[in-house]
């Protein structure tokens, strides 16, 4: 099987849930335009550090960003972040307010062998990027999920799953039944970029969330889990999540 080497991140957004104060700092105004979500300070550290750390650690040396909101500081404050060795892109979504369909679709065309996705604004346990990457299937969409429904924060608004085996019924936020959560990590084929096509032409405003193409590729099989066990994420989203996140990761087993 033909190694990882390749990632997008996604950070395209204006996060504006977490933009009304954070880490017990003083509240920021809804209107200010410094905040910049990937580097909100989780535990002195730029949130995105955590995610370049864990990457480059594993060999996945070529990067590719997809910029919207604030895309010239964005790009500029995340280079100085690179590290030696690693190759840096950054892909402009003009669309950027539309969904997260859209910021990945922007990438099409630029990688051309499974790659690893995730958000600027996820946190892991390095061992969940080690199972994916031993366990992946090159010809489907490996989602990691969270069967630990009950230690989920903030579950009403996870990405909630129905999964049969190793396979995707349904992926949707409202989901009344479900028995997995789609913590924001994949490795995906080339072929998702076509989905996300079919998802896009499907809508009336041209627009899709990555859970419409994962939908479709469900549909056509073409999907598979892999359950993180007992290892540990948070989706960092509002500033809730931000002190549970900081709270996890100064716990003696990660300290």
């Amino acid at each position: 099987m033909t190694r990882v080497s390749e990632a997008v991140i996604l950070m395209a957004g204006e996060g504006s849930r977490l933009r009304q104060g954070y880490g017990g700092q003083a509240q920021l105004r809804s209107d200010d335009k410094t905040f910049l979500k990937p580097f909100v300070q989780v535990l002195g550290r730029p949130l995105i550090s955590y995610i370049l750390e864990a990457l480059t650690n594993r060999g996945i040396n070529t990067i590719r960003f997809v910029v919207g909101y604030e895309s010239e500081r964005m790009t500029a404050q995340t280079k100085r972040l690179i590290s030696p060795g690693t190759t840096a892109s950054f892909i402009k979504n003009n669309q950027w307010q539309k969904q997260n369909g859209i910021s990945l679709f922007a990438a099409a065309g630029h990688v051309r062998a499974s790659f690893l996705l995730t958000m600027c604004d996820h946190l892991f346990d390095d061992a969940i990027i080690d199972s994916l990457l031993e366990k992946y299937d090159p010809r489907l969409l490996n989602i990691a999920v969270d069967r630990k429904l009950d230690a989920i924060f903030d579950l009403h608004d996870a990405m909630k799953v129905q999964t049969r085996k190793e396979s995707v019924i349904e992926i949707r936020k409202d989901l009344r039944d479900y028995d997995a959560i789609d913590i924001g990590l994949f490795i995906c084929p080339v072929e998702i970029f076509a989905y996300l096509q079919k998802a896009k032409s499907a809508s009336d405003r041209n627009d899709c969330s990555l859970a419409d193409a994962m939908q479709l590729m469900a549909a056509d099989g073409k999907t598979r889990v892999i359950d993180i066990g007992d290892a540990w994420w948070q989706d960092v989203d509002t500033p809730g999540a931000l002190r549970h996140a900081e709270n996890n990761l100064t716990t003696p087993a990660r300290s």
